[in-house]
């Protein structure tokens, strides 16, 4: 096993989820941030020169004076990048993703737009960490491939699910708080959004029914709605579910506090669900608690009602839902796979 970083490229990374990804790939015990790309316009620049910084904090110097350059397969070879981290928005990701995969890169990526095709893990590895066996299918070793993560409303209500799986969950009805940063940047108007809110978001609830189902091997009813909210990070959710087995909270709240099924990833918290009986919990204000920051998924106001299990989740859509979850999933294949 090699014991030097893997170098690994950031395509789209000026763009918030771009920003997570250079941040948390800045001091990464595994990974080098090597070749970083960004709109044609932007190529040849420094990094801080051209990006507009939306995160709660500082810059790494580390990132700083790195130069943007073009989207170059040969280049990115002649670099040595084996891992591509995509930030790309759907429709540019669906010409691109699969071009990188195509010649030999390792491609983990935030985009919707390989999402469902069959041989292409969506993958959260707390709760599904053997889908990753989906890339032998796409040619892996002898190929390039790519793995996708969820949705970042899904990421949260995947991870609060899975512990419960047991119970056989039969519906899910299921509300979301989104924040503003889930529409990228620059996003919604602030005319729309300023002591607003928006009940709807265009594509979402299709994809948390579809690909609940396909990462947790599950087949319930599943009822959503989603709304955008005047907040700047965290989507928060209330849940409702009908399950097969009679369960009680006390097993559910211990349920999250042991469920850990991937301690030994940089990327993976201790302890990834965190509940709390604090009737104000959770709130988007706490999206970049925990460590590291943004990925742990934090649990409230648990209460059972004629047979049904209710509760509310925060995920940091941006990190946990985005940017940190596909460093995650990167993460567990060098490990599953031996790269490191």
């Amino acid at each position: 096993m090699e014991n030097k970083k893997i170098k690994v490229a950031v395509i789209g990374a000026t763009g918030a989820v771009g920003q997570v990804f250079m941040w948390m790939l800045s001091e990464h015990p595994w990974f080098e941030l090597t070749y970083v790309t960004a709109s044609a316009a932007r190529v040849g620049q420094k990094y801080a020169a051209t990006v507009h910084w939306v995160m709660p904090f500082e810059m790494p110097e580390s990132i700083k004076d790195m130069d943007v350059r073009e989207f170059n397969y040969a280049q990115m070879k002649e670099a040595g990048v084996r891992i591509v981290f995509s930030a790309l928005p759907a429709a540019v990701a669906s010409e691109a993703e699969p071009q990188l995969r195509a010649n030999g890169f390792y491609v983990f990526s935030n985009a919707a737009a390989m999402r469902y095709d069959a041989n292409v893990p969506i993958l959260i590895p707390e709760t599904n960490v053997e889908q990753l066996e989906l890339i032998r299918k796409q040619g892996y070793p002898q190929t390039g491939f790519c793995v996708t993560n969820a949705n970042c409303v899904t990421t949260g209500l995947a991870m609060a699910l899975a512990p419960l799986k047991k119970y056989g969950i039969k519906t899910i009805t299921i509300n979301s708080y989104q924040s503003v940063s889930g529409a990228g940047y620059p996003g919604l108007s602030s005319f729309d959004i300023t002591d607003n809110c928006i009940p709807f978001i265009k594509g979402e609830e299709e994809k948390i029914e579809k690909e609940v189902k396909k990462i947790l091997s599950i087949d319930p009813e599943v009822y959503a709605y989603t709304v955008r909210v005047p907040v700047m990070f965290g989507h928060l959710e209330t849940v409702w579910l009908e399950t097969e087995k009679e369960v009680s909270e006390e097993e559910i709240i211990e349920d999250w506090h042991n469920f850990n099924t991937v301690p030994d990833l940089p990327s993976t918290p201790e302890q990834p669900i965190v509940y709390s009986p604090e009737p104000t919990f959770p709130q988007p204000k706490y999206a970049f608690w925990g460590n590291p920051k943004g990925m742990v998924v934090y649990t409230g106001r648990l209460k059972k009602k004629n047979g049904k299990i209710g509760f509310c989740l925060l995920v940091n859509n941006i990190v946990k839902g985005a940017a940190g979850g596909s460093i995650q999933n990167a993460e567990a294949f060098v490990q599953k796979f031996g790269l490191i």
